[in-house]
């Protein structure tokens, strides 16, 4: 019988490797799953190249996992907003690496490594400093830069319902990056504020199939 759904939050960051790449759902705090990065803070794994939208706001969460140093990477669109304090006491400090991507190229990044794409081309970037030491390649008369899929070893999700199976819908905009994220890494762990009986949920609205999501941890929105 097929259950994805876990008991505790231990088991659902077993196995999370120094070294990861960590794949975190959200944009800004809409759709972040917040109890899950809690838990792998708890979990202890370090060296974490971590991939989301931002930077983390305030000294909770994401925010808290860089700070205890448990970061040496970030790649994302928005390192600087309202909030990243820690963030920007850390690279000035020298003290994590970053790499921004546009945002609808590091949507686009994931979604290949999920489709199974190593690499695309794109105009977003092109001649700019985000460019420099891609290969470029001219479609239509329009320049282009050479873009490569973006794959997690885990990735942490957030969604409204599941069921034992793994399927997930998402409620209005906490859908954003999180769909192409799970679709994209080896292992996903869903964060979710409800399981359904097995058949209850309506196909036109699971928006990602079980056979993306390996963990399922019921965890309500308080």
């Amino acid at each position: 019988m097929i259950n994805k759904t876990v008991r505790d939050m231990a088991e659902a960051m077993q196995g999370i490797a120094d070294g990861a790449t960590v794949l975190v759902g959200g944009f800004g705090s809409v759709g972040q799953p917040d109890a899950l990065i809690d838990g792998l803070i708890e979990q202890g794994a370090k060296d974490l190249t971590v991939v989301a939208n931002n930077a983390g706001n305030g000294r909770v969460g994401l925010a808290r996992l860089m700070e205890l140093g448990r970061v040496r990477r970030i790649i994302c669109s928005f390192p600087r907003s309202a909030g990243s304090v820690v963030f920007e006491e850390l690279y000035k400090a020298g003290k994590i690496e970053l790499e921004i991507v546009p945002q609808g190229t590091l949507a686009e990044r994931m979604r290949a490594a999920g489709a199974g794409v190593p690499a695309f081309y794109t105009p977003t970037g092109y001649g700019t400093l985000l460019a420099e030491g891609k290969p470029t390649a001219e479609f239509n008369g329009k320049p282009c830069v050479l873009e490569h899929a973006l794959p997690g070893d885990v990735a942490l999700v957030q969604a409204h319902k599941a069921d034992r199976w793994g399927n997930l819908t998402y409620r209005r905009s906490g859908r954003n990056f999180n769909p192409v994220m799970a679709m994209a890494a080896a292992i996903t762990i869903a964060q979710v504020d409800m399981v359904e009986p097995l058949g209850t949920l309506d196909p036109e609205e699971v928006v990602t199939p079980g056979i993306f999501v390996d963990r399922v941890l019921l965890h309500p929105v308080a």
